[in-house]
């Protein structure tokens, strides 16, 4: 079963931010990956939770160039 996109309001609770920050992340490209759909934003949840583990072991959240 799949899990359903969270809405940005969902993932700022979830991390404890406002939804502000995740605005700003999402400008300057440090935040969890987000789709656009339509006009909305969603989130995908395995893609919040790498983000975490990203920042925990020190990573930006970015793919690196090789």
């Amino acid at each position: 079963m799949r899990k359903p996109l969270a809405t940005r309001l969902e993932v700022a609770e979830y991390l404890g931010v406002p939804v502000a920050t995740l605005d700003r992340w999402a400008h300057h490209g440090t935040g969890p990956a987000y789709r656009k759909i339509g006009r909305h934003t969603r989130y995908r949840w395995e893609d919040v939770e790498t983000w975490i583990e990203q920042q925990a072991a020190g990573g930006t959240g970015q793919a690196r160039p090789a």
